[in-house]
């Protein structure tokens, strides 16, 4: 299975963190949304896309990159979030980018999301909420989602189930 991973972590690098441990289970590479050309993307049998959580939204950058690509048929993909809040409810702040991929030609199959610190305003003058997460068992979290993934993912490619 090739995979590839594309993510936006601007503010303590959080996402980066749960990026970089999904990537050594699904052995891919992690990239910025402006370091890969989005013909690239047919090349993957797995495609992730994650940033920080902004007002409720995944950041511009990664939106603006998704938003950009042409419809077609497309592999299978997944999203992961960090946010001060979980990513729970009628207002999941993972729906409209799941709903954006889907509108591109990818299948969703999975998402994930991690508590992190998160210093938006208003929490910054109180130096934000959820200070020293991603923590361990986040991160093992974040390795076990990748390893369940990383199997149904497998299983379902031609030749291999």
């Amino acid at each position: 299975m090739k995979a590839i991973i594309v993510c936006t972590s601007v503010s303590h690098g959080n996402t980066r963190r749960i990026a970089d441990v999904i990537a050594e289970v699904l052995d891919a590479r992690v990239v910025e949304p402006g370091e890969i050309d989005s013909a690239e993307l047919a090349g993957y049998d797995l495609v992730g896309f994650g940033s920080g959580i902004y007002l409720r939204s995944y950041h511009e950058d990664l939106r603006s990159f998704i938003d950009s690509l042409a419809v077609e048929r497309r592999s299978k993909a997944f999203v992961f979030a960090t946010s001060g809040f979980p990513d729970k409810g009628i207002h999941r702040f993972s729906r409209p980018l799941v709903q954006l991929l889907e509108q591109k030609g990818f299948d969703v199959v999975a998402a994930f999301s991690s508590r992190a610190w998160d210093t938006y305003f208003p929490f910054k003058p109180f130096g934000g909420i959820r200070k020293g997460r991603p923590n361990a068992d986040d991160l093992e979290s974040a390795r076990t989602f990748a390893e369940v993934l990383r199997g149904s993912v497998q299983d379902s490619l031609p030749g291999t189930g």
